[in-house]
């Protein structure tokens, strides 16, 4: 569910996800095959044509080098993917924190007690706000959490039981499930119309999403440094972010006609994706590297990783044919 028209393989090619990765994973782990057009017109089955076993250990895994490749080795034009049953009860809540701190840390809490949560969706109190009013709901300005549960029948009452201990153990508040399909697609169409929200606060000005993921036990940490950094910069940047799989996001809004701002942004964002590495991290978890994090990811991977990369890219498009600059 990546909360847009996004296509299959738009998603296989940036190695993207949605607000289910923190259950049923990104990606790439969920693409089995792809039909790939290579740069010189060859056909790749990744797998072999017609194949898609549920795992494989026949040479190289092909289909993940695909798989976040960013349009840099092949046109993906088809993928196979695994599927996941519809569970029998859902239900979805939002609770209301006293700080970005304590939402992420009772984020933090939920996994670490193996709540099998299959959705965990951070809002700050900026986004909380645009997003409650763009989409004529009322959410109270605070840091919040949209959680989803999945299960049967029974099982449903008991986490939904844990998940409130847990929540109001982090000073939560605001609890009140929803059930019903509809109104479980109204809180999910609130949370997937975040970045027009965003937009909404400063009409006219333009935005700039940038993204990063970190190991769960450094979350807390790196979304409060970030909040303080957003703050002292003096950026419109609110936060929102699957934050089950350390995944978050700062959507910035800003006047591109300003080069002060703009370079305000730029600095910004090379700090928060240093921030991610020297947490243990990477500079993105699903936007991809593109054209704005080319120095990161040097710093992420190191020259030899680099250059393996390199290698891979010549080797497939030794013209450079397939997204030039991209990347690389």
């Amino acid at each position: 569910d990546p909360g847009a028209d996004a296509s299959l393989c738009g998603m296989a090619a940036t190695g993207a996800s949605g607000t289910n990765a923190v259950r049923y994973g990104t990606m790439r782990p969920n693409v089995l095959n792809l039909r790939v057009v290579l740069p010189d017109g060859r056909l790749l089955h990744t797998a072999g044509p017609r194949r898609q076993p549920r795992k494989r250990a026949a040479g190289y895994d092909l289909t993940s080098l695909f798989v976040g490749s960013e349009g840099t080795l092949g046109f993906l034009t088809q993928a196979t993917l695994r599927l996941h049953p519809l569970p029998e009860a859902t239900a979805v809540t939002v609770a209301s924190f006293p700080s970005v701190g304590a939402a992420v840390a009772c984020t933090v809490q939920v996994l670490q007690a193996a709540v099998p949560v299959a959705r965990i969706e951070f809002l700050d109190e900026v986004m909380a706000d645009a997003c409650g009013r763009f989409s004529g709901m009322e959410l109270p300005v605070a840091a919040t959490l949209l959680l989803e549960l999945h299960g049967s029948q029974r099982g449903l009452a008991e986490l939904q039981q844990q998940m409130e201990e847990i929540v109001q153990q982090n000073g939560g508040s605001g609890l009140a499930w929803a059930e019903g399909l509809e109104e479980r697609e109204q809180l999910w169409s609130m949370r997937h119309n975040a970045w027009y929200a965003a937009l909404a606060l400063r009409p006219g000005c333009q935005g700039y999403s940038t993204d990063v993921c970190v190991p769960i036990s450094r979350l807390p940490d790196v979304v409060v440094e970030t909040k303080q950094d957003l703050q002292a910069s003096g950026l419109t940047g609110p936060m929102v972010g699957h934050v089950g799989d350390g995944n978050f996001h700062c959507i910035l809004v800003f006047n591109s006609q300003d080069p002060e701002e703009a370079q305000r942004i730029h600095a910004f964002t090379q700090r928060l994706g240093r921030r991610a590495l020297a947490a243990g991290g990477t500079c993105t978890g699903e936007h991809g590297v593109g054209l704005g994090k080319r120095a990161l990811l040097q710093e992420e991977l190191g020259q030899e990783g680099l250059d393996t990369l390199r290698s891979i890219k010549a080797a497939l498009d030794p013209h450079n044919l397939m997204n030039p600059g991209k990347v690389l």
